[in-house]
Order: C-alpha cells, then sequence, then structure tokens
C-alpha cells in the first residue's frame, strides 16, 4: 500500500490537470503558464496568461528574468506531444519548480476553458482574477 500511495503523490507532485490550472490561476496563486510549443503554436492558440518559451530554446540565459518563487506549469498540443514533458524537465534541470498540464492545450479546451490567439476560442471559461 505504501509504494502505491507514495507512486499516486508523486503524480499529483509534479502533474495537474486543466481544472487545477483554472482554478489556481483564478484563485491568484503564484502559477505562471508555459507554451512549451513554437511560436507558431502558441500565437495561433494558448491559454490566457501563458507566455511562450519553446522548449529547444530554454536555457539559463532565456529563463534567466523569470521568478524562481512560482510555480511553473508547462503545456503542449496533448497527449500526442511531449513538448511540456521536455520543457518541464528542462526548467527543472535550470532549477525551477515545474508541473506539466494533463492533456496540453485541447484537454483545457475539451473542459470548456477559453483560448487566445488567432485561432483562439472566445466562448470557453475565462480567466477572471479578483485582486
Amino acid at each position: 500500500m505504501e509504494v502505491q500511495i507514495k507512486h499516486y503523490e508523486n503524480k499529483l507532485a509534479f502533474e495537474m490537470d486543466p481544472s487545477d490550472l483554472f482554478d489556481a490561476l483564478n484563485n491568484g496563486e503564484k502559477v505562471v503558464v508555459i507554451d512549451a510549443r513554437k511560436t507558431f503554436g502558441y500565437e495561433a492558440e494558448h491559454i490566457p496568461t501563458a507566455i511562450n518559451i519553446p522548449h529547444r530554446e530554454m536555457t539559463a540565459e532565456s529563463t534567466q528574468h523569470l521568478d524562481r518563487e512560482v510555480l511553473y506549469v508547462t503545456y503542449c498540443d496533448g497527449i500526442g506531444c511531449n513538448a511540456s514533458t521536455r520543457g518541464a524537465l528542462n526548467m527543472a534541470k535550470l532549477g525551477f519548480k515545474v508541473k506539466e498540464l494533463l492533456g496540453g492545450i485541447e484537454w483545457w479546451k475539451f473542459d470548456g476553458y477559453a483560448t487566445e490567439g488567432t485561432n483562439g476560442v472566445k466562448a470557453g471559461l475565462k480567466i477572471e482574477c479578483a485582486c
């Protein structure tokens, strides 16, 4: 039982689903969302408030301006893409606290949340900070 419990605790320590991310953003938690895809993917459609740092470009220099006291959540297209995994690995190697978004932007939209960009879905639930 203990091994099983540890396994699931570890999963939750390093992954988050769209609902958890949406709640964290709406509650004003110290979370920064990173779209780890190439820039053209981000420009076409991304999660509101997300910044774009393609995983191939994550270096000490390209991330030196980032706050080390917040949690970073990486995402990509979805289960057929591993940019979020690569981005999370890169950010962890650079010393950042990071989690990976399960299902990427596809599951974000599947859960009914809005996106931004040239192909963004405006009709979904929007992030509204009360601060």
